[in-house]
């Protein structure tokens, strides 16, 4: 079953490499999306595929970039197929 994930990442996530891990392990995954650093110091991320693969992709941050995240808000929403690939937005 196809999902999408927003997800918006609190903490000293910007300058420690996030976005790029985020993008590897997401491209590595075949989903689709982006990820983005926000005004406020966070990070915004959106990726649709597989439900499983997302949950990989959830778990995988959690493993690599635990030590710089403080929060997260996680929302899974309908798949809405409007991406061809993963990338960071600037």
């Amino acid at each position: 079953m196809k999902r999408r994930l927003h997800i918006y990442y609190k903490g000293s996530v910007q300058g420690v490499g996030f976005r790029f891990t985020v993008e590897r392990i997401a491209t590595e995954l075949k989903l689709t999306g982006w990820v983005r650093n926000m005004p406020d110091g966070g990070v915004e991320l959106i990726a649709e595929g597989d439900k499983d693969s997302l949950c990989v992709l959830l778990e995988n941050i959690r493993e690599n970039m635990s030590n710089y995240i403080t929060r997260d808000v996680i929302l899974w929403q309908e798949y809405k197929g409007e991406y061809r690939d993963f990338g960071i937005k600037f």
